[in-house]
């Protein structure tokens, strides 16, 4: 087991975990999570050892092997493969071994490493290898290509590529799906499911804790609170928490001024001291609650744009790449003030470059792009992080923008991006990448765009200012194009997608699911193509005509084993639905103070019993929807 006893940690002077305690199995799934500078990072600082606690233990088994992406990735010569190859330490040492071996002629030595070898799958190793690259993007002409070569973003790949190659004990990720696209989120998702060791996984991606843990482990005033199941559920129990929290709060309150009303009326009464010196010690000693409180520290919105001309953009046949390599052909578009676009597509497909293309940073190589009168396009992208000027604080960015503006507006706007009092007149060059892209995304908002270009604007958001550019961007009146691997976004903010693939950008007609199941799908596909057909090369009309009699007879096999399994997740999906609006409404039920009233204790016995049964019902019928699921999918895999 991983256990915290009583730990207390400061840095820098300031208070991480006082008296925090947690203890995790074996093979648990845990997402961690809490507000930007809690100390989550911290608290993989001190399982790495990197730190040490001020008070208490920490206990890790001895003999556990534990993986972590690094934070830098210095300029290799080393081809990508070896250096992915290279986070499996026990088979470099098994190799460095027969080396040695092999120059002593020592032929029962190398006997013996041949075993070990196989037994910890060396001679897949570099299949395995191959396999976490190209999940996470890499094309098979990258394989051999410097670690040097690569850009900041894609040696980020191949550090988290080279921590999944260690056969760990602990997997420990640090916002992992930072500097993915969500073809890879998806992959990386499956693999996680399927990691058998411990997982600890900093993460402000819902869909991804939805998806991936089994637990929550919450930092929030100095104290690590763990919570059973997934990031809805945490929602949902916290709020149930939260709610007898402040229920308790109230009424230790009402307690406490009680005693202090008997204490000041008989305190000088001799009759009375000895009672109102008993009730100052109870007061001493009562272990006091805290309000509930989880406003967040985000609040923005987007003005109404000053024009709305219809259309905003009107694409067409317009063909983009750089030099002389094209990405996209043929694309149409017509964006009016209410189109909520995101778009889809495998990884290097042109989505950004599409993103580019309207928002006027790459020209047209073709066709004709047609502005509306009036058009204001915010464009938010990566590089945007970058040009913001170190020595300038976040007030001074906006002054350059609205000349106009009182320091009040300006300080009043700003501080609801996270930037209050004195913190919106610091320089910008120590700040975090959240605290860059929040001040990115400020600037953005307070120009009034009237269409909106977002690529990847998630990136480095916690899960509060996630919230906060999602209820902002429902409200937007404008037009709004995303690209964003974080699934609850897409799902929250825009109408329809686009599906960059293959050069061309067109309607995607189904949802997000559909959108795995496409990829899926062309990765079989590809992997068909890629294995050489037994018995000849095919070209043969007969061999053609086999070929297709013998993958129809499969598709009618494969539909006929899908059918029974598709009715049942309908089945259970339908069931789940229901459950969940139990749940919601029995949460808005907890969540009222008068039900904590000793005249309800009844109702509050019963809510809470009802609460556990459907926990429980729940709990079952989505371990049956994944076994279902899992099942579809592994009979997907062999279609």
């Amino acid at each position: 087991m991983l256990t915290l006893r009583q730990l207390s940690l400061q840095r820098g002077g300031k208070p991480l975990f006082d008296n925090a305690s947690l203890t995790l199995h074996p093979g648990w799934k845990v997402g961690v999570i809490g507000a930007n500078g809690c100390g989550k990072s911290s608290l993989f600082a001190l399982l790495l050892d990197q730190i040490h606690p001020d008070a208490g233990d920490l206990e890790l088994p001895p003999r556990w092997v534990i993986a972590h992406v690094a934070q830098e990735t210095p300029a290799l010569p080393n081809p990508a493969l070896e250096f992915v190859l290279d986070g499996d330490e026990e088979l470099r040492q098994i190799e460095r071994a027969l080396q040695t071996a092999e120059a002593a002629h020592d032929g029962a030595r190398q006997a013996e490493l041949h075993a070990q070898f196989d037994a910890i799958g060396g001679y897949s190793a570099r299949a395995r290898a191959g396999k976490l690259m190209a999940g996470l993007g890499f094309g098979v002409d990258q394989l051999d290509r410097p670690v040097a070569e690569f850009s900041g973003g894609w040696r980020v790949r191949l550090n988290l590529a080279r921590a999944l190659m260690c056969r760990s004990d602990l997997l420990m990720l640090d916002e992992p799906t930072n500097h993915l696209d969500l073809d890879a989120v998806l992959w990386l998702e499956q693999w996680l499911r399927a990691y058998p060791g411990t997982l600890l996984m900093i993460s402000h991606d819902r869909d991804v804790l939805d998806n991936v843990v089994d637990h929550i482990a919450h930092l929030d005033q100095q104290r690590i609170t763990l919570y059973t199941g997934r990031y809805t559920d945490f929602e949902e129990q916290r709020a149930a928490r939260l709610a007898l929290q402040q229920a308790a709060y109230e009424k230790q309150q009402r307690e406490i001024t009680h005693l202090e009303s008997f204490i000041t009326r008989f305190r000088a009464k001799a009759t009375k001291a000895r009672q109102a010196q008993s009730r100052i010690k109870a007061l001493e000693r009562m272990e006091r609650i805290a309000a509930a409180h989880v406003d967040s520290p985000f609040e923005f919105s987007f003005a109404t744009p000053e024009r709305l001309p219809n259309p905003l953009l009107n694409v067409e046949k317009v063909a983009a790449g750089y030099g002389e390599r094209r990405v996209l052909e043929r694309v149409n578009l017509i964006i009016g003030p209410g189109t909520r676009l995101g778009l889809l597509g495998p990884n290097g497909a042109g989505k950004s470059t599409l993103i580019k293309l309207l928002a006027g940073a790459l020209k047209p190589q073709a066709g004709r792009i047609e502005a509306g009168q009036g058009l204001a396009i915010g464009y938010f992208a990566q590089h945007q992080l970058e040009q913001l000027r170190p020595d300038w604080s976040a007030l001074r960015h906006l002054q350059q923008l609205d000349e106009r503006a009182t320091d009040q507006q300006l300080r009043d706007f700003i501080g609801g991006f996270g930037f209050p009092g004195d913190r919106a007149l610091d320089p910008v060059a120590p700040f975090s990448g959240g605290e860059k892209a929040r001040l990115a995304l400020a600037l953005l908002v307070w120009q009034r765009p009237n269409l909106l270009l977002l690529d990847e604007p998630t990136n480095h958001l916690d899960l509060d200012m996630r919230h906060a550019l999602t209820l902002a961007l429902q409200d937007y009146q404008g037009a709004l194009i995303v690209v964003s691997h974080d699934r609850h976004l897409l799902r929250t903010t825009t109408d329809e997608f686009l599906l960059v693939a293959e050069g061309r950008a067109q309607p995607f007609t189904g949802d997000l699911d559909d959108y795995r199941d496409w990829l899926n799908e062309r990765q079989r596909a590809a992997n068909r193509e890629a294995t050489p057909r037994a018995g000849g090369n095919g070209n043969s009309a007969a061999e053609r005509r086999e070929q297709k009699r013998l993958e129809a007879e499969r598709r009618q096999q494969w539909a006929i084993k899908r059918k029974p399994l598709e009715q049942q997740l309908k089945k259970l999906e339908q069931r789940l639905e229901k459950l969940h609006g139990e749940q919601t409404r029995l949460s808005s039920q907890l969540s009222d103070p008068a039900l904590y009233e000793d005249a309800n204790k009844n109702r509050l016995k019963e809510a809470l019993l009802r609460k556990a049964q459907l926990d429980k019902e729940v709990e079952d019928i989505e371990g049956e929807w994944l076994e279902t699921q899992e099942a579809l999918e592994t009979l997907a895999s062999e279609e």
